[in-house]
């Protein structure tokens, strides 16, 4: 099955998920705000366009770590899916 070809921004942020380097997180707020990030060098958050994101993780490019869950916030670590990855591993989303 071939998957569809990614625009520019979703390849961008493919890459940036694929670098194992940069951990980027997705942080669901106890009020449903959903936000992609990861932190920079110097300490500062960096966002990652949401929608990208979702996108992504619809089309089973990138997959959600176990959630770290407290009052506020869940958090899920974002990792590229590997090759081979079945629909029924692939983590949802049900925040």
């Amino acid at each position: 099955m071939t998957r569809p070809r990614l625009s520019a921004r979703a390849a961008e942020v493919l890459r940036l998920i694929m670098d194992q380097r940069v951990p980027v997180f997705l942080v669901v707020h106890a009020n449903g705000r959903r936000r992609y990030g990861y932190w920079q060098s110097d300490g500062s958050l960096m966002a990652l366009p949401s929608d990208e994101c979702d996108a992504l993780h619809a089309a089973g490019r990138i997959v959600l770590g176990d959630p770290m869950v407290d009052r506020a916030k869940t958090t899920y670590r974002v990792r590229a899916a590997t090759r081979g990855t079945s629909r029924a591993a692939r983590s949802a989303l049900t925040a």
